[in-house]
């Protein structure tokens, strides 16, 4: 006898990190606009690193918000669990615009390092403190959204990052202007680029787990093993299985064999309530059946004699 549940996840609705994410789309492109033609006026790689970090924030966000969108529609179909790991695919391709940026400026920069160009610094600190405060802003809006969200957590990221590249920026025209040290605006940049990979890393490592499959962060399967088969009439747990779906959404399934006099149902819906209040897992698919105790034995048909 088999038995399983299916916890239903609960979809909130998107229209206010939606608008967050809104928000912070308007300031990062209205301001990118003024920083590529700064950065190109005052031959300033630090502020066009800067502003093609901006554009990946862009398109980061925006597929951000096209994700939010197809994650709030309902299962139906094939599509069993809807849309909802389209969120990590956006949390991968922000991390991977990241590692792909970095790498391109970090390339630039070395090329500075050798041949550093004569930049105009005093543009490059106006612009540089005024992207610390529009990033300060964005940064301020996304982080009331739901940050447990990978996707809306990566465009997060790209803002945040964005903003200590600005504050290296700043620090570097500063430098420019008091010592007429020009190596300091690729030096930046090389921060910039660090910072960069830093956040795409651990945004490509955490999806990388949720597309393998693997159990969520803080979820020990070990532990989850040990505390099914303490439950009472539980003789063994076996094909036990934990993984997330997409951000904040975890999955459990297991077969689970109860001794003879138990009662599967309730033994069903006591480890259910386990798992959801002491590991907060909702969704369970949970296979209960009898430990067999005996076997069925066949024996051969009884040879009959027949007339000669």
């Amino acid at each position: 006898m088999a038995h399983s549940h299916a916890g239903h996840s609960h979809t909130v609705a998107p229209d206010a990190d939606s608008g967050r994410l809104a928000v912070a789309l308007a300031l990062i492109v209205a301001f990118m606009a003024v920083e590529v033609t700064v950065g190109v006026l005052a031959h300033s790689l630090a502020l066009l690193s800067d502003a093609g970090h901006m554009l990946t924030d862009a398109a980061a966000i925006g597929f951000s918000l096209l994700a939010l969108r197809l994650a709030a529609r309902p299962a139906a179909g094939a599509m069993t669990f809807g849309f909802r790991r389209v969120e990590i695919l956006s949390a991968q391709a922000n991390g991977v615009t990241l590692l792909v940026l970095a790498a391109f400026i970090t390339y630039e920069a070395i090329r500075r390092l050798v041949s550093p160009p004569h930049v105009h610094a005093t543009a490059i600190l106006i612009v540089a403190l005024a992207g610390v405060v529009v990033n300060l802003i964005a940064a301020w809006t996304l982080s009331k959204a739901n940050r447990q969200s990978l996707n809306i957590e990566g465009s997060f990221q790209h803002i945040l990052t964005d903003m200590y590249g600005f504050i290296g920026t700043a620090l570097a025209a500063a430098v420019i202007l008091i010592s007429g040290f020009q190596r300091a605006d690729p030096l930046a940049s090389l921060l910039i680029a660090a910072l960069m990979v830093r956040s795409g890393y651990s945004l490509v490592r955490a999806s990388g787990r949720v597309f393998l499959e693997a159990a969520p962060e803080g979820l020990d399967p070990q532990a989850i093993g040990e505390a099914l088969v303490a439950q009472a009439g539980v003789v063994e747990v076996h094909d036990l299985h934990v993984w997330e779906v997409s951000s904040g959404f975890p999955a459990l399934s297991a077969h689970v064999l109860v001794a003879v006099e138990c009662d599967c149902h309730t033994a069903r819906r006591n480890m259910a309530a386990m798992l959801r209040e002491r590991f907060a897992i909702e969704h369970t698919t949970l296979q209960v059946d009898h430990s067999a105790s005996r076997l069925l034995e066949i024996a051969p048909r009884a040879a009959t004699s027949e007339p000669s």
